[in-house]
């Protein structure tokens, strides 16, 4: 006797982002300020980084807040019912809990449930890998609209007064939603990672480290009976980074990758109307563009003077701060490329919506 005949989700081709959001929180945090916690100055900061200023949430305003006002934004744009999605994901590391996600609770705020709803933890890649699993999943028939959010506080898991990395980061979000198209709008990604290298960048401690730290502190009658125990500011995990070995590994590695992503789609460099690379550094993005040969035409994101390095948000909010400053730019192609700690990296080629 024969099996009976398994259906399965029709495939589609092709798939595109259909709409763009964003949301900068309202604190503007600029390097003289920056400079009242590490022994710096202007001129060093923005020589060194390129950085002039950048954004940062309340204690009021979370992840998912700053999620939502993204979402909302790139729903409108692309024409799309929250009840349409048939998957939410956020890429973020700074969701302060470990569970439920915060993919759950955006979902929920839209009116998307019962779409699936999801986070990723792919730190500054984060919003490629969302753009690789939205694509795929569009085009295998699982959902037909997906929206893919990059939230990051990284005020909330930074040492103001530590050098390494504290003074590079802002806070934001930026979303998308894709879709079904009738012609190609993203291409192959190119992603990945490199463990060999996973304490180049990351937290001081883990949360088992917190518990016995807290444990510890609480022997010791740091902390009074019924004291919280975040309230001892040595216990809380925050970010570090190994500037040089993460500089190194951007400026010689995510051009390869870059390359590769250009290569994969059948595109080359002056076909490009657009780079948007992950807002880390301007001198990696400076000598990225060099190593790609790109052409003057091609317009460069830069946003980082302004916003700092948002992780996720980073290469959503460049592309939106890039349209606002230049609509000719919809419709053509950009590279964008994603790379953090990890160290992980992801790259495509798109069509700007």
């Amino acid at each position: 006797m024969s099996a009976p005949a398994l259906k399965q989700a029709p495939l589609r081709e092709h798939t595109r982002i259909l709409g763009l959001g964003a949301y900068r929180p309202d604190v503007i945090v600029t390097n003289e300020d920056v400079c009242q916690w590490i022994d710096s100055s202007d001129e060093w900061i923005r020589q060194r980084t390129g950085i002039v200023t950048r954004h940062r949430a309340p204690a009021d305003v979370s992840v998912i807040d700053m999620a939502e006002g993204a979402a909302r934004e790139a729903l409108a744009k692309a024409g799309i019912e929250a009840s349409q999605l048939g998957a939410v994901i956020v890429s973020t590391v700074t969701h302060p809990y470990a569970t439920p996600s915060a993919a759950a609770s955006l979902a929920d705020r839209l009116g998307a449930t019962p779409a699936p709803a999801f986070d990723i933890s792919a730190a500054c890649a984060g919003y490629c890998y969302g753009i690789a699993q939205g694509d795929a999943l569009v085009r295998s028939g699982a959902a037909e609209y997906v929206l893919v959010v990059g939230a990051e506080k990284l005020s909330d898991v930074i040492d103001n007064t530590e050098r390494t990395i504290s003074f590079l980061l802002g806070d934001g979000a930026g979303a998308v939603v894709i879709g079904p198209s009738e012609t190609a709008g993203i291409g192959p990604s190119v992603w990945g990672s490199d463990g060999s290298k996973w304490d180049a960048i990351g937290m001081t401690h883990s949360l088992l480290d917190v518990r016995e730290l807290a444990l510890a502190a609480n022997k010791a009658g740091s902390l009074s009976a019924g004291e919280s125990d975040a309230t001892d500011a040595a216990i809380w995990p925050t970010l570090r980074q190994d500037g040089q070995t993460v500089f190194r590994w951007a400026v010689w590695e995510m051009a390869k990758v870059a390359q590769q992503a250009l290569d994969v789609a059948g595109i080359a460099a002056e076909d490009l109307v657009a780079f948007i690379p992950h807002q880390a550094n301007m001198r990696i993005i400076d000598e990225m563009v060099k190593k790609l040969k790109l052409p003057e035409t091609v317009k460069v994101a830069r946003d980082i003077a302004e916003a700092g390095n948002t992780s996720a948000a980073s290469i959503p909010l460049a592309t939106h701060r890039l349209l606002q400053e230049n609509p000719e730019l919809s419709g053509g192609l950009a590279l964008q490329i994603g790379f953090g700690a990890g160290l992980v990296f992801g790259a495509q080629v798109i069509v700007l919506p």
